[in-house]
């Protein structure tokens, strides 16, 4: 049985645990993104279970439709106008998004295209259908799906993808993921010629979760030019696995660095990349709930549209930085990520420094305590469940 195989079968073995997620689906057609294992498919069959599918990781029906791809618009035909049709894994025949554009001009079908990876849509050239089809991300499970079963200590060891969160042997899937991934999205789509290379950039990419990326530093450490470490950052964005946000560009005073911070999509998946098993250690804690947090704050950028951007702040002069400061229509929201059950005094530094920015609204810190507060200058301490229910409520 091929790897992937493997973990789908796990998957579903353990699929009478179910959870609701949040995200829900436009009413036309629409790019549905995320990681292997965040469950794409689980969720397209219960919101769309009367879809006519393509499931791209049918060897036999992608090998059928790379040979001739006629039958793709055969059968499109055969439908009726107003049905819905899930292309499974689109990016391994990104040609097709022509025959899907036809498909939602000509035969007025809904269209549901799902991926793992945007890298051979955006090498294709594809417009992503010109805007005629919306976006949406399926990330980690967040707090508010899992209820009574978050724990936020599982969270920091094993994550919270569906496919690891679902299984027996969370650390043997874990290290599963890693090896499907490098095989069947690096190996088996040619995303590089250098596979040696790679494998050693993953570890060391890993251990910039939460920094600010440094390219020069990656190169040297994986034994690799500094171009190809640029490209390889490129392959895990591409891919869904992580996420670089820039530093706010405002002019706040200060000077601001211009390297972006890197965040993987779930501190699991860090963790099985660096090839750590066990609890956390403590100095691994701060950067995993950084991760976990952003992973919130990103489902709500990418699928409730509440917000807009979100960026990282630091001062060099006043040696300060705020971890996130998101953007909404009402203002900024700055929010800084303590993984600590209690807030010292030096945890407000960054806040303070950001006072008198224009336009910030609230200034919030997130952290592993079970009490809400406020102090004199209007910083609110928010645990991280009630974190959760305020993004979902907006922060305005």
């Amino acid at each position: 049985m091929a790897p992937f195989a493997l973990l789908v079968s796990i998957l579903r073995r353990n699929m009478e645990v179910m959870y609701a997620r949040l995200l829900t689906p436009p009413n036309n057609s629409f790019f549905l993104f995320g990681a292997r294992g965040t469950g794409k498919t689980t969720w397209l069959k219960q919101f769309f279970p009367k879809a006519h599918w393509f499931n791209f990781l049918d060897e036999a029906l992608f090998q059928e439709i790379l040979v001739s791809p006629q039958v793709f618009s055969e059968r499109l035909r055969a439908l009726k106008p107003g049905q819905w049709v899930v292309v499974d894994e689109v990016q391994r025949l990104p040609n097709l998004l022509n025959e899907v554009h036809r498909g939602i001009e000509d035969f007025k079908l809904n269209f549901v295209l799902t991926g793992s990876s945007a890298r051979k849509l955006k090498n294709a050239g594809v417009n992503l259908l010109a805007g005629r089809a919306r976006l949406r991300t399926m990330l980690p499970f967040l707090p508010r799906e899992l209820k009574e079963d978050f724990n936020i200590e599982s969270i920091l060891r094993w994550g919270g993808i569906p496919l690891i969160w679902n299984a027996e042997d969370k650390d043997e899937i874990l290290q599963a993921y890693v090896q499907t991934y490098i095989r069947e999205e690096i190996q088996a789509e040619a995303l590089t010629r250098n596979l040696a290379g790679f494998a050693r950039a993953l570890p060391v990419a890993a251990l910039f979760n939460g920094q600010v990326l440094n390219t020069s530093s990656l190169s040297r450490d994986a034994e690799i030019q500094r171009k190809t470490a640029e490209g390889y950052v490129q392959i895990l964005e591409d891919t869904l696995l992580v996420k670089k946000i820039w530093p706010y560009g405002a002019k706040v005073m200060v000077r601001e660095p211009k390297k972006p911070k890197l965040y993987w999509v779930d501190p699991g998946i860090v963790r099985a990349v660096r090839g750590v098993r066990g609890p956390p250690y403590p100095e691994e804690r701060g950067g995993l709930f950084e991760t976990y947090v952003f992973s919130m704050i990103r489902h709500e950028l990418e699928n409730t549209r509440r917000y807009s951007e979100v960026f990282y702040w630091a001062s060099a002069s006043l040696k300060t930085e705020v971890d996130f400061l998101l953007l909404s229509d009402t203002g900024i929201h700055a929010i800084e990520v303590k993984s600590t059950a209690k807030v010292r005094q030096e945890d407000y530094k960054g806040l303070r420094a950001l006072r008198d920015l224009k336009g910030l609204k609230r200034r919030i810190i997130v952290y592993l305590g079970e009490a809400e507060r406020r102090t004199e200058d209007g910083i609110e301490v928010l645990p991280l469940q009630i974190f959760d229910q305020a993004l979902a409520a907006g922060l305005g």
